[in-house]
């Protein structure tokens, strides 16, 4: 009789740690198929939603034959936290060259986004002139009546997941901005890349 107790207990505990074990393994296929699909770290994107022609001077002074050149660029960014989780980014600059000389720059200060969420960042550069029209491509893009430009915006940061898993992650986006000069107009072609 006490064989057969001792048994029955020894069978309910075994029984126990196979349920036990099973709910375990199903728990743990269910949180990583969640974590590969609906939690997977995604990429914060940067887009470049607009670049504008805040301010156009450009004045041929006589009869010195001296040119003066006023250009403040206006453009704002969007950055698109996609993640159940949230995003802080550091301090970034957005620098924009003119033949692959430096002519301008703009702060963007850190933050954080939260998940899912979205946040605007509105910029304006006053571009260096001096620089501009001492480039040797100056002249010939002035009698031509189109001034090409480029920018680049980089932010590093960490997409965070449940508060326990942190990613580091990267965003850039690029611009080939062109200045109409006759008619003061701009034109802009944007591109994004986003690194995990």
């Amino acid at each position: 009789m006490g064989s057969s107790i001792k048994c029955c207990c020894s069978g309910g505990l075994r029984l126990c740690i196979c349920v036990t074990s099973i709910l375990f393994i199903l728990l743990l296929v269910v949180f990583i198929i969640l974590f590969l699909t609906l939690l997977k770290p995604k990429e914060p994107k940067i887009v470049t939603q607009s670049v504008t022609l805040e301010n156009f001077n450009l004045v041929l002074l006589w009869p010195a034959m001296k040119i003066q050149l006023n250009v403040t660029l206006g453009m704002v960014l969007t950055i698109n936290n996609r993640n159940y989780g949230g995003f802080k980014y550091q301090d970034g600059v957005t620098y924009v060259n003119y033949h692959g000389v430096l002519v301008a720059e703009a702060p963007i200060e850190n933050g954080s986004i939260p998940a899912r969420g979205r946040h605007n960042v509105s910029l304006s550069m006053t571009i260096f002139a001096d620089k501009v029209i001492g480039n040797s491509n100056f002249k010939g893009d002035n009698r031509s009546g189109v001034l090409n430009f480029s920018s680049s915006t980089t932010l590093h940061g960490k997409v965070s997941m449940l508060k326990y898993f942190k990613m580091k992650a990267t965003s850039h986006t690029s611009c080939d901005i062109s200045i109409f000069v006759q008619n003061q107009t701009i034109d802009s072609d944007c591109k994004s890349k986003v690194r995990l």
